[in-house]
């Protein structure tokens, strides 16, 4: 097979978003495959699924399987089914939920469990979504640093909402799976141009005039007789 041969080539990979419900796994694939976002949440039953291809560097071209699990998985017994065989494991937690970054132990576990038998592991990464609201953070940075210390994995802050560092965070991730080195140049490229967000707010009312005041006129009557 010719270089040409193996440029043109499709790779395939599984990817697996898992964490609580609420933390953002359906608006991170959305991003990231469609370049939308919605407020409105609706929680993912089962799982969803979505379709991408990108190309890396020396024009490597990759299909990506994206299987959105939906946050009650991991009571039910279709996780398993969900996971297995997935190249990359998105591990996501929403910074302002403490909620769902203390759960996170047990979903990696439940991961590493059912991954424990593949030839080739999965790479798991860490990613933080909804870094918009960082003034509404509720998981303190050195307990987060100490988790991504203590289970050796990557992290990727990010937020779906405004799409910052998302593309960048699924480029990365894919590239460093297949050994194929980002260049600053594309990382940069990854990164979408931020818009602020500008809300309109109501015009204040304008006072209502005040009456004029009421002047009283008191005539003397002189009466001659």
């Amino acid at each position: 097979m010719s270089d040409s041969d193996n440029e043109s080539a499709e790779t395939q990979l599984k990817i697996v978003i898992v964490g609580e419900p609420g933390s953002g796994k359906t608006s991170l694939a959305s991003r990231y495959c469609h370049g939308e976002f919605s407020r409105q949440y609706y929680p993912t039953a089962g799982v969803d699924f979505f379709l991408n291809r990108t190309v890396l560097s020396g024009g490597r071209n990759v299909t990506l399987q994206i299987w959105d699990v939906g946050g009650q998985a991991l009571v039910g017994n279709m996780l398993d089914k969900y996971v297995f065989g997935a190249n990359i494991v998105f591990l996501v937690y929403d910074v302002t939920n403490l909620i769902s970054f203390e759960n996170l132990e047990t979903w990696l576990n439940a991961v590493r469990a059912i991954t424990a038998s593949q030839h080739k592991k999965p790479g798991i990464i860490l990613v933080g979504n909804k870094c918009d609201l960082e003034h509404q953070r509720a998981v303190r940075h050195d307990r987060q640093n100490k988790f991504i210390q203590e289970n050796g994995l990557p992290f990727h802050l990010v937020s779906a909402r405004t799409g910052e560092n998302v593309p960048l965070c699924f480029q990365k991730t894919i590239s460093e799976v297949l050994g194929v080195r980002l260049t600053r140049a594309e990382q940069e490229q990854q990164q979408p141009v931020m818009k602020a967000e500008i809300v309109a707010s109501a015009a204040p009312e304008a006072p209502s005039p005040r009456p004029a005041p009421t002047v009283q006129s008191r005539s003397s009557v002189c009466s001659i007789q």
